[in-house]
C-alpha cells in the first residue's frame, strides 16, 4: 500500500455503552515522529475487552465515553513518521499495545509496565483496535517472520503474559507447575511452561473439555479440582500460577506449592479474596502478581517460529469488524477458545 493508497476514511467499532456497539468512520490517524501507522490484520478478543463490554470497567478503569476495543494486534507498517526508517514500511509486525513514558522511576528502572501515565490500547481513555488503521510508536511494532501468520502476530500478546507469569515463577528446566484454569490464557501458559523446560505441568479446571484440550497443549497432567484437591497431589509443586481468577483455585494453588516456592495471580478476579496467610509466612511462600509485561515480544516471536508454542490452532472463531458483538460474546460457547476479529473482511 502505497502513501497514496492509504484512505482518508477508516471504520471502527466504537463501544458506546453496555453492551452497545456502533460501526463509526474515523479519519485514518497520522503516525507522529516516532511512529508507525499499522494497517490491522487480525486482533484477539481478551478477557479485559468483554469485562469492559458486558460491565464498562475493569477496577479503577471506567468506560466514561466511546471506546474502541481490542489489544491484540497484528498487521503490516503502511506509513512512517518523520524519525521512523522508512525501509519499515511493509513489514508485517506484532504490537505491543502500550506507551510508557519514559520518563518516571518505573520507567527508568526497566519496569515500564507499571508507568502511573502508561497509554495502553483499549484502557479509557485509549482507543484500541478493532478498526482498520491504527499507530504505535516504532519500537513497539516488533517485525515478524513471514512463518508467523497474522493470527499468531496478534496472540504474541497474551503469550507476553504468559511468559511474565513463567519469568516470574521461575520456571526453569525439570521445574513443575500447577496452573489453574484451562482458558486461553491458562492454555498459552501451559505451552510457555513446558518451552521453559518444565518438568511436569498440571492444569486444573472445573470443565472435563477443557482439562482434555489442556493435554493437547502441554499439559501432562490435569486435574478436577472438585474431586481431587491440589495440596493432596503427590508431587512438589515448584510454583503455582493462577489463570482463574477463582478465589477457591487460589486459595487451594497456594496451599499445594511446596516450601519456598512461588504463586503467581494472574487471572482477573474479585478485587479481594482471603488468602492462606498461615500457609504463606510458615513456608515462606513468594505470592505476587503481574500486571502486563516488558521486553517479552522477542522472546514470544521465537517461541512461535521455532514452533515451541503453537497459537495458530487457538483460534475457534472468526469474527468481522460488523460481527464485534459476537465475537465478545462467544465466550459463552463451551467450544470456544480465542476468537479473532479481521477489521478488513
Amino acid at each position: 500500500m502505497t502513501h497514496s493508497e492509504i484512505p482518508e476514511r477508516m471504520r471502527a467499532s466504537v463501544l458506546l455503552g453496555t453492551r452497545e456497539l456502533a460501526i463509526e468512520e474515523r479519519p485514518v490517524p497520522k503516525p507522529a515522529a516516532d511512529e508507525v501507522l499499522v494497517r490491522v490484520g487480525a486482533v484477539g478478543v481478551c478477557g479485559s475487552d468483554v469485562h469492559y463490554f458486558r460491565e464498562g470497567r475493569i477496577g479503577d478503569f471506567v468506560v466514561d465515553a466511546p471506546l474502541v476495543l481490542g489489544h491484540e494486534v497484528g498487521g503490516v507498517i503502511v506509513a512512517v513518521g518523520e524519525h521512523v526508517d522508512p525501509a519499515r514500511v511493509g513489514h508485517r509486525v506484532a504490537i505491543e499495545p502500550q506507551r510508557p513514558c519514559g520518563r518516571c522511576r518505573e520507567c527508568r528502572i526497566g519496569k515500564y509496565n507499571l508507568c502511573p501515565d502508561m497509554e495502553f490500547y483499549a484502557t479509557p481513555p485509549i482507543d484500541g483496535a478493532f478498526t482498520e488503521f491504527v499507530t504505535i510508536q516504532s519500537a513497539f511494532a516488533h517485525d515478524v517472520p513471514d512463518s508467523v501468520t497474522d493470527e499468531a502476530a496478534a496472540l504474541l500478546e497474551p503469550l507476553s503474559v504468559a511468559i511474565t507469569s513463567v519469568r516470574k515463577a521461575g520456571i526453569v528446566p525439570g521445574s513443575t507447575v500447577l496452573i489453574a484454569g484451562a482458558g486461553p490464557i491458562g492454555i498459552i501458559t501451559a505451552q510457555t511452561a513446558r518451552a521453559f523446560g518444565a518438568g511436569e505441568v498440571i492444569v486444573s479446571d472445573l470443565v472435563e473439555a477443557r482439562r482434555e484440550r489442556a493435554l493437547q497443549y502441554g499439559a501432562t497432567r490435569v486435574i478436577d479440582p472438585r474431586t481431587e484437591n491440589p495440596a493432596d497431589l503427590d508431587v512438589p509443586i515448584d510454583a503455582f500460577i493462577d489463570a482463574s481468577g477463582a478465589a477457591p483455585a487460589v486459595q487451594s494453588g497456594i496451599r499445594a506449592v511446596r516450601p519456598a516456592g512461588t504463586a503467581v495471580l494472574v487471572g482477573l478476579g474479585n478485587p479481594e479474596m482471603t488468602l492462606p496467610v498461615e500457609d504463606i509466612q510458615n513456608r515462606e511462600i513468594t505470592v505476587t502478581g503481574i500486571f502486563r509485561y516488558t521486553e517479552t515480544w522477542p522472546v514470544a516471536i521465537q517461541l512461535v517460529a521455532n514452533g515451541q508454542v503453537d497459537l495458530d490452532s487457538l483460534v475457534t472463531g472468526r469474527f468481522g469488524l460488523d460481527e464485534v458483538e459476537q465475537a465478545l460474546e462467544s465466550d459463552t460457547d463451551p467450544d470456544s477458545l480465542k476468537s479473532v476479529v479481521y477489521p478488513a473482511r
